[in-house]
C-alpha cells in the first residue's frame, strides 16, 4: 500500500477526545485567570448613596492583579484553582459534545448536500461556504450547551463560593436544585449559552475584514501576522459579547446580598441590576482578564498545532498519523470556544 493512500477521517468520538483534550491542557494553564474573571464579573459593588451597607467581609477587586493578590493573601494558591476539577470536567465535556455533534451535524449535512448535488459516494463534494461551515458549527454548539451547562452552573458556583463554604461537584449541584428552581435551575444561562454561540461567527467576520483593512487582503500570512489578526479579532468579539457574558455568569452565580437570596431569572433582570448599581460600564467587568485569557488559549493551541504537525512528520505509521493531524486540527477548531 502506498504511504499516500487516503485514509478515512476519524469518527466523531475520535474527533470529540482529540478536542477534548486540547481544551484541557489549555484551560488548566490559563485557569487562574478563569477564576479572577469569575469573581469580577459577579461582584457587585453598590452606589457610595445605597443605604445598604456593604457586608464588611465583602471582598472586593479592583482589577486583576489586584484579585490575584486578594485571592493569594486570603486563600492561598489553592485560591486561584477552586473549582478547577469541576471546570476541567466542564471543559472536557463541552469539547467532547461539540466536536462530537458537530462530526455528527456535518456528516448529515454532506449527506443532504450528497442527495442534492445526486452525486455517487466515490465523487468528492465541493467544500462548503463560510457560512454553512459557520452555521454547522453553531448548531453543534448549541446542542452541546443543551448537555453540559449543569456542570458550568456548578463550576461558577465553586468559584464563588467564600473560603469557609466550599463544596464538591455533587454537593454544589444538590444546592442549588434545593435553594432555587429544582432542577431546571442547573439549566440557569441556558439562553445567554445559546447566543453566545454566535461568538465564532463574529470572530471569523473580524478577521476577515482585518485581514483587508491590515493586510490588503494577503492569503498567506506569516505565523505572527495571524496571531495578530487572531488577538484582534477575538478582541472585538469578546467586547462586543461580554454585557451577555456577565449576565450569564450572574444568572449563574449565587444571587447578591442585597436581593436577600433572591435568584435572577432572566439576563436582561441581570444587565439592569447592573446598570442601576453600578453603571452601564460595568457591563464590562472583567473583560480584561477575559481576554487576556482567550489570546493565551489561542498562543497555546497554535503551540500545539506546531508540535502536533512537526510529531506528525516524524511518525512512520499511517495511523498514528492520521491521528496526530486530526487532533491539530481539532485543536485549531476549538480555538473558539475555549476562550470563551
Amino acid at each position: 500500500m502506498s504511504s499516500k493512500t487516503s485514509l478515512p477521517p476519524l469518527p466523531p468520538w475520535g474527533n470529540a477526545v482529540a478536542g477534548a483534550t486540547g481544551a484541557v491542557i489549555a484551560n488548566t494553564i490559563v485557569y487562574p485567570l478563569d477564576i479572577v474573571k469569575t469573581r469580577l464579573q459577579v461582584q457587585i459593588k453598590r452606589k457610595p448613596d445605597d443605604p445598604k451597607p456593604l457586608n464588611p467581609a465583602d471582598i472586593h477587586y479592583d482589577s486583576t492583579m489586584d484579585a490575584i493578590t486578594k485571592i493569594l493573601a486570603d486563600e492561598g494558591l489553592g485560591g486561584l484553582y477552586s473549582g478547577i476539577h469541576s471546570s476541567l470536567l466542564g471543559v472536557a465535556s463541552t469539547n467532547f459534545a461539540y466536536f462530537y455533534w458537530y462530526s455528527i451535524v456535518r456528516s448529515l449535512y454532506s449527506a443532504y448536500q450528497r442527495r442534492q448535488l445526486s452525486l455517487a459516494v466515490n465523487v468528492p463534494l465541493p467544500a462548503p461556504g463560510t457560512a454553512v461551515e459557520l452555521s454547522l458549527g453553531a448548531v453543534a454548539g448549541a446542542i452541546a450547551q443543551l448537555f453540559t451547562i449543569p456542570v458550568a452552573v456548578i463550576t461558577t458556583r465553586q468559584q464563588t463560593q467564600p473560603k469557609g463554604e466550599r463544596k464538591g461537584l455533587l454537593d454544589t449541584g444538590r444546592e442549588v436544585i434545593d435553594s432555587e428552581d429544582g432542577w431546571s435551575g442547573l439549566w440557569r444561562g441556558l439562553k445567554a449559552s445559546l447566543v453566545l454561540v454566535v461568538n465564532p461567527a463574529i470572530t471569523y467576520g473580524a478577521y476577515e475584514r482585518l485581514r483587508e483593512l491590515i493586510f490588503k487582503g494577503k492569503k498567506n500570512l506569516r505565523p505572527w501576522e495571524a496571531f495578530l489578526l487572531g488577538a484582534l479579532s477575538k478582541s472585538l468579539a469578546t467586547i462586543l459579547t461580554q454585557p451577555l457574558i456577565v449576565a450569564k455568569v450572574g444568572l449563574q452565580s449565587r444571587p447578591p446580598p442585597a436581593r436577600s437570596g433572591r435568584p435572577f431569572k432572566t439576563f436582561s433582570e441581570v444587565m439592569a441590576y447592573i446598570v442601576e448599581h453600578e453603571g452601564p460600564l460595568s457591563l464590562f467587568k472583567g473583560i480584561g482578564p477575559q481576554i487576556t485569557k482567550g489570546l493565551f488559549v489561542q498562543g497555546l493551541v497554535e503551540v500545539l498545532f506546531v508540535l502536533l504537525f512537526a510529531y506528525m512528520r516524524r511518525l512512520r505509521s499511517e495511523k498514528l498519523a492520521r491521528v496526530a493531524e486530526s487532533t491539530a486540527q481539532a485543536a485549531k477548531q476549538a480555538l473558539p470556544i475555549l476562550s470563551k
